[in-house]
């Protein structure tokens, strides 16, 4: 009774927060409206015995991706009216993007049995072997070249955005570090003795 009752609170909760993350006018609030969508989800995950993903969902999502979006949100002066100005203009691509989905998931969620044959809910694992060690087994066993695949794509993308981040630009003015330490006080350093009212001329 106390799964069932904390399942329909952590769920309701998760679709408030992703509501008010979607419809909340101050971006700020809805960096944080995600934030508790991501603690929800994670107690979702920690009731259905997925503990690896629930704190995958709070080191990595909430302390990493959701921090990142607030801090980004937070510097960049960024005209939201400007944006929203462009709503009405995509709102039937939305509606039908939300209706495509939708089906989708009523076709996944029917699909559990096909042919009046039940299929198997859960993983293959014996009881005595923890989620984090099955899924370490599974990913390094059977799907260890596309962990790897996906391993070369991420490093391919960081060295791609190092090369655009230090690509050459002209017309910057680059440090010179030798011509600095070269540089004598009496190079920097003009002494005046100005009359009264005079000013001093640059």
């Amino acid at each position: 009774m106390i799964q069932v009752l904390a399942f329909y609170l952590f769920a309701i909760v998760t679709v408030l927060a992703g509501v008010l993350c979607v419809t909340a006018r101050n971006p700020v609030h809805s960096v944080l409206w995600l934030i508790l969508a991501f603690f929800n989800s994670a107690g979702l995950m920690v009731l259905v015995g997925a503990e690896f993903i629930a704190m995958l969902l709070v080191i990595v999502y909430v302390g990493a991706v959701a921090v990142l979006f607030l801090f980004v949100v937070m510097m960049l002066d960024i005209d939201f009216a400007q944006l929203r100005s462009g709503t009405i203009k995509y709102l039937p691509a939305g509606i039908a993007l939300v209706a495509l989905l939708a089906i989708e998931i009523i076709v996944a969620t029917g699909a559990w049995s096909v042919g009046g044959v039940e299929l198997n809910r859960t993983a293959p694992t014996p009881d005595t072997v923890p989620n984090i060690q099955a899924l370490g087994i599974l990913i390094y066993t059977r799907y260890l070249y596309i962990f790897e695949a996906a391993g070369l794509v991420l490093l391919v993308a960081l060295i791609g955005a190092i090369v655009l981040t230090h690509r050459k630009r002209g017309g910057v003015r680059t440090q010179r570090v030798a011509d600095q330490n070269r540089r004598r006080p009496q190079d920097a350093i003009r002494n005046t003795q100005p009359t009264v009212g005079q000013g001093v001329e640059l």
